[in-house]
């Protein structure tokens, strides 16, 4: 009975720091929210600190879902494996509504985003430094 009772202790303490470290881990990530418009994003230029960013998309407007690409600037940004996947939205985002990404991780560099449902130019920068 006490090994019953000190498994049980065990299990609920790890669930419990575990959950902790969950909210830790929360509190580091930031988000990026951008907006999009008909044909564009409002924000062209961003410049953010190294870290943990989730995206934060709002389709303001436009008649059909849209979505989210970010890649690492200079990389053929018509080439699936370029793109960041993490930032991609986790559902494309209808009229007038917002998605999220996952969490993802930016380091030291630049970054260009884009729509490819609204379509939007691929000159946004997002600027890690």
């Amino acid at each position: 009975m006490k090994k019953a009772i000190a498994s049980l202790v065990f299990v609920f303490g790890a669930v419990f720091m575990m959950s902790g470290q969950d909210s830790m881990i929360d509190k580091s990530v930031k988000t990026i929210s951008l907006e999009q418009v008909p044909g564009e994003f409002t924000q062209k230029t961003l410049t953010v600190f190294p870290g943990t960013y989730i995206f934060e998309i709002a389709n303001n407007g436009v008649d059909h879902n849209i979505g989210f690409v970010l890649v690492k600037k200079g990389e053929d940004v018509s080439k699936p494996e370029n793109h960041i996947q993490t930032a991609y939205v986790t559902a494309p985002v209808s009229t007038n509504k917002k998605q999220t990404s996952k969490p993802t991780v930016l380091a030291e560099g630049e970054y260009v985003y884009f729509c490819p449902l609204n379509p939007t130019s691929t000159d946004n920068t997002l600027i890690v430094k």
